[in-house]
């Protein structure tokens, strides 16, 4: 949308209008357009144009957008008069590279010959998804939840999924951040776009990912205000608000403040086995049209920043806080079978944070950034209850408290992540790039079962540093290379039992160490059509959670040791436009060969109950392919999906026996247990421009997600309708209307049209049928 802004006052008003283009003569839309240290601004149009008003006076014009180099030229306006000033812009090759929009906000990032993808989030904003609910837009992504709002949940990219995957947002790891401030929590207004890099991920995330890379960009338009506040409620007493506002004045200075929550009884119905308690009788095989009644969740949170930008000691310093909490009531155990009646938990956070940026720090093409942050986390579980539920509602007395293990307990977590990124251009074609990222945390367990509390006397521990260095050659247009090196170190302390019983624990600490490398390169064949190859001899480093579990329903394995793997992505791409019609097709190869993988599974416990752990299990070879295609014609239509296949296999052919003998491994070369393997989506979106007035806008969605059917046992054990997640084929309708160019909009949401039975994690059983309406408005300079 054009934007201006008109001067109130003394003088008379000069107007300088022109459009902006990048090197490639591709129109820029959404540029940031403005008179350096004024009020004056706007942003180009779909045609790549601005217009400013000022009075007369000698200024600095400037020039940004998301993946360009920003432009700054001198102006100096006389009394009255109208100036005409063309802009040309380059890609900014340090950061996001140029991004190609396909179709439907799935842009590539063009000339990073890394496997990377941008979401980008604008369209959604009229509807009621969150940040992980968008990422499912972006090839061979799927998104993996144990229920409904607030359930857990782990992204899967290219047959990897949970802690295989890391996030980011702004650049800043989000380990230990607590499940207050998930991405399933998180409005997708929250960001500007989602860069999702898969596989092989450049130095800068100073990261121990072997799947992927997910990185959480916010906004940093200057702007001169804004305020964007929506609602939405919908099926199952679901109710979800956010209000954002903030502002950037002439001296710099900036603020913006996002606050928002989620509510929902997620009472849905299931298909259940019932516990009869009068008879003791319990089937698997006999299932019950149920209500769940025991997970109502609602989170809250705060984030606010505050600094200055665009000045000659930073491009930008900025100072944030985040403050969020949670209360989630916990229905099931890690299988459905499982119910609970009384069980939850509830917890907090809070986030201080420092971002500092400068561009050509000292001398010309050092660029340096530093962020650091610190998170303070507690979360509370309750587990007192004096009965037993069933999936009915009914309950029987306990013989002792505890539905899964009598416990009142809070663990207070303290994590301290610092980053620092230099990038160094050496003439046109060369840059250096130095990335060391230190990772620090601590938990303290306290029980609150008796009248004092009682912390636990030895804490857990984890200290991380990770060092990268990389050199990337960029000799021409056409092609470019990266080659890098990194450093990987872990120290990790806490309690470990003396022997089985578990009766006597000891503080037993240990340290790791190794060194990882890669290339990565990208070649135009012709004139779009690109090949991308990236190869990474990865390691990555066991998480919180899997080395000291959740404190509840998930136990650790503080002796688990990191994976290794050897990571090959390929991919081909070609992008076309003819008049109105926009073509991009792209296929994708993935190939992982990981050792000591760190696996989540089930094991029983006495009473009939469960909880989940992890171990390293020897070798597993994961082989695929992604394929994915887009069209859009004009400004009315855009289509476009996405198709995975990840063979992900147990390539381990022998396997120590309980004698201490290797024996042979019986699910030698049959698929890893509970991963998805076979899965698309697919999307139409159609447009009909100034419905009703000039400036609105009335948007139809339609999307689907399809799974085939997997086992979330192994293959090899049972019968396999046994254990057997049964195809699945989402469908889901979204109507929006946009009022005087985005200021006021509608929607309305069907999410599982037909009503299908969805299942995720070992067969857990998501909703229904659901409805839900949403009123956003929109103001700003």
């Amino acid at each position: 949308m054009l934007r201006a802004q008109d001067f109130h006052g003394k003088g008379h008003r000069c107007l300088v209008s022109g459009k902006v283009t990048s090197t490639e003569k591709e129109t820029v839309d959404f540029a940031t357009v403005y008179l350096k240290g004024t009020s004056f601004g706007g942003t180009t149009n779909g045609e790549g144009r601005f217009r400013i008003k000022a009075p007369e006076g000698k200024y600095t014009l400037v020039v940004s957008a998301v993946g360009y180099k920003t432009v700054e030229q001198p102006l100096d306006l006389q009394r009255g008069e109208e100036r005409e000033v063309n802009i040309t812009i380059a890609p900014d090759v340090q950061q996001l590279d140029e991004v190609t929009v396909v179709s439907t906000g799935v842009s590539r990032v063009k000339r990073s010959a890394f496997n990377a993808v941008a979401v980008d989030t604008k369209e959604l904003q009229n509807t009621t998804k969150n940040l992980s609910e968008a990422l499912a837009k972006a090839p061979g992504m799927k998104l993996r939840e144990s229920g409904g709002v607030g359930s857990d949940m782990q992204v899967m990219m290219d047959g990897f999924s949970g802690k295989h995957v890391k996030v980011f947002i702004d650049g800043i790891p989000q380990e230990g951040t607590g499940s207050s401030f998930g991405l399933n929590n998180i409005p997708v207004s929250f960001a500007e776009r989602i860069e999702v890099y898969k596989g092989v991920v450049p130095v800068g995330f100073g990261t121990d990912a072997i799947g992927g890379v997910i990185n959480i960009v916010t906004g940093k338009q200057r702007r001169r205000w804004f305020l964007d506040a929506s609602y939405s409620y919908g099926s199952f007493n679901t109710h979800k608000s956010n209000l954002r506002f903030g502002q950037t004045f002439r001296n710099g200075f900036t603020y913006e403040i996002n606050a928002f929550q989620n509510y929902s009884d997620n009472d849905y119905r299931v298909d259940a086995p019932i516990l009869n308690f009068e008879t003791g009788s319990f089937s698997d095989k006999e299932l019950v049209r149920v209500r769940r009644f025991n997970d109502t969740y609602h989170n809250e949170a705060v984030v606010a920043k505050a600094g200055f930008v665009d000045k000659s000691w930073a491009d930008r310093l900025m100072l944030g806080f985040i403050w969020s909490q949670m209360y989630k009531d916990v229905q099931t155990g890690v299988r459905q079978k499982t119910v609970f009646g009384e069980k939850h938990r509830f917890g907090h956070s809070l986030i201080p944070s420092l971002e500092y940026s400068k561009r050509n720090l000292l001398v010309k093409g050092l660029d340096l950034t530093l962020s650091a942050n610190y998170n303070r986390n507690a979360t509370t579980n309750v587990d007192t209850a004096h009965y037993k539920y069933n999936w009915l509602g009914e309950r029987q007395p306990l013989n002792t408290p505890g539905e899964q293990s009598r416990q009142y307990s809070r663990a207070d977590n303290d994590n301290w992540n610092a980053t620092a990124t230099m990038n160094y251009r050496l003439g046109r074609i060369h840059t250096f790039t130095l990335n060391h990222v230190l990772s620090t945390f601590r938990r303290n367990n306290t029980s609150l079962l008796a009248a004092e509390e009682q912390t636990d006397p030895i804490a857990k521990q984890t200290r991380k540093n990770i060092t990268g260095l990389a050199y990337r050659l960029m000799p021409s247009e056409r092609w470019n290379l990266s080659v890098f090196g990194k450093h990987y170190s872990q120290y990790v302390a806490g309690p470990m039992a003396e022997d089985d019983t578990g009766s006597n624990y000891v503080r037993t600490s240990r340290t790791v160490s190794s060194w990882g490398y890669g290339a990565a390169g990208t070649y135009f064949l012709v004139e779009g059509l690109q090949a991308k190859l990236s190869y990474e001899r990865a390691y990555r480093l066991p998480t919180i959670e899997e080395m000291f579990g959740d404190e509840d329903l998930e136990s650790g394995q503080i002796s688990l040791r990191p994976e290794s793997s050897h990571n090959v992505n390929f991919s081909l791409s070609y992008a076309r436009t003819l008049g109105r019609h926009s073509f991009y097709v792209e296929g994708g190869l993935v190939y992982r060969d990981t050792h000591d993988y760190i696996q989540r599974n089930v094991q029983d416990l006495s009473g009939g109950k469960e909880n989940a752990t992890y171990i390293n299990y020897g070798n597993v070879l994961t082989k695929g392919y992604n394929l994915s295609a887009r069209y859009s014609l004009g400004r009315w239509l855009s289509l476009g999906g996405n198709f995975t296949q990840m063979d992900v296999r147990d390539n381990e052919p022998y396997q120590i026996g309980s004698t201490g003998n290797a024996v042979e491994n019986l699910g030698y070369r049959s698929r890893m247990p509970n991963v998805p393997y076979r899965f698309a989506d697919f999307d139409a979106n159609f447009y009909w421009r100034d419905l009703g007035g000039r400036g609105n806008l009335l948007t139809l969605t339609y999307d689907n997600q399809w799974t085939h059917s997997f086992s979330y046992y192994s293959e090899v054990i049972g019968s396999s309708s046994d254990y057997i997640v049964p195809d699945q084929f989402a469908h889901n309708l979204t109507l929006s209307y946009s009022v005087k160019g985005g200021r006021y909009n509608f929607s309305v949401e069907c999410r599982n049209l037909t009503d299908e039975n969805l299942y995720d994690n070992f067969s857990l059983q998501k909703a229904g049928r659901a409805f839900y309406g949403k009123v956003r408005i929109h103001f700003g300079d």
